[in-house]
């Protein structure tokens, strides 16, 4: 097996509800994640050449629309730089962290149905940046748990790529916390790592996977958290 890239890709800067966990929420780009993501194509269009990179024709992206808006426009542009077309494919397994049955609703109304809740224990004061934990309900995982999903979903695209003479690399547009706990798992980034670092809206971090199934960061910075900073993703 040749070495491979993967093209990581945090959707561009959305309309957040405020102090919600972003997980699920359904709104779109705004305008400057627009720009952000259009100008993203040329981006990677020049990634490709100065890398000799050649990249598969499919952008892979969540289902939520702030990422499927940013693959599509960033597609649409990159395809007018390249001269050739590339297709959009949305898939659940790179979705942000699930909060599950309490998905959209605020940081105190978590909090308040779980304390309302007889079954369950007060939440920890950690509860939404600590990768271990879960909420205890329906639907619910943790960081980690997100990213082993957003790993195992990478590894298994990026062995699809078998044809030697053919595309070596893949655009995955996904949610900044899901990705970085994947890098985590595939050996990218330590432990400590995952809180120290975030992802730019809408730039591409390049991860190459050589022949030995040893992932490691090839390309694109990393956006570095203060230590006082609010974690959004």
């Amino acid at each position: 097996m040749t070495d491979r890239f993967a093209i990581l890709v945090r959707h561009g800067a959305y309309n957040q509800k405020p102090d919600t966990p972003s997980a699920l929420q359904p709104y779109g780009l705004t305008d400057a994640g627009k720009v952000q993501a259009q100008e993203l194509g040329a981006e990677i269009a020049d990634i490709a050449r100065q890398e000799g990179i050649r990249l598969a024709p499919e952008i892979l992206c969540s289902r939520q629309l702030r990422a499927w808006q940013t693959a599509a426009l960033l597609g649409q542009s990159l395809g007018e730089v390249l001269g050739s077309d590339f297709t959009i494919t949305e898939d659940e397994a790179l979705a942000e962290r699930s909060v599950g049955a309490l998905a959209n609703l605020t940081l105190r109304e978590i909090e308040q149905v779980i304390a309302d809740d007889p079954r369950t224990a007060s939440l920890p004061g950690d509860w939404k940046s600590n990768s271990h934990h879960r909420l205890p309900v329906q639907g619910a995982e943790s960081l980690m748990e997100a990213g082993q999903r957003v790993a195992a979903f990478m590894d298994q695209k990026m062995t699809d790529l078998d044809d030697e003479a053919g595309p070596n690399a893949r655009i995955f547009v996904g949610h900044g916390a899901s990705i970085r706990h994947a890098a985590h798992c595939l050996g990218v980034l330590s432990f400590d790592q995952i809180r120290q670092l975030s992802m730019h809206h809408a730039r591409a971090l390049v991860l190459k996977l050589d022949e030995n199934g040893t992932w490691t960061h090839h390309g694109g910075d990393w956006k570095q958290r203060q230590p006082l900073e609010t974690a959004t993703d």
